[in-house]
């Protein structure tokens, strides 16, 4: 994989990263974060342990047949969720391993839901 060089911008510098986003309950959010943290630090720019919460809530209606665990099959579900963010480096050695690590090991493995709503995005992060 070619390694991207970091641009300058007004004294900033671009970064390749890869944003990892999911969505907890709130009585479940610190498991997660000490199951995704005990498989990496998130070391980034002189930082440990870097991550946004955003408190939100989340909706949805289970199609018949879905075995979900929360509501009824036609119910409109309305619940209290959070947004979890954090970045790792992108386009250096390792990077998708160590992506599919924390999928895997930080997040699926410490998350309530069977499928939980993971999004991951390849974008550059401002910095100096």
């Amino acid at each position: 994989m070619e390694q991207a060089a970091a641009v300058s911008v007004s004294g900033m510098r671009l970064h390749p990263v890869y944003r990892i986003t999911v969505f907890v309950p709130p009585a479940q959010l610190e498991a997660l974060k000490r199951g995704i943290l005990a498989v990496d630090d998130l070391a980034a720019g002189g930082y440990l342990h870097g991550m946004w919460e955003s408190p939100g809530h989340e909706q949805f209606r289970a199609q018949a047949g879905t075995a979900g665990t929360l509501g009824q099959a036609g119910e409109l579900v309305r619940e209290p969720t959070v947004r979890l963010e954090f970045c790792i480096a992108r386009g250096v050695p390792g990077d998708r391993e160590r992506l599919q690590r924390l999928l895997d090991e930080g997040i699926a493995a410490h998350h309530p839901w069977r499928s939980p709503a993971v999004f991951v995005d390849a974008l550059e992060f401002a910095a100096p």
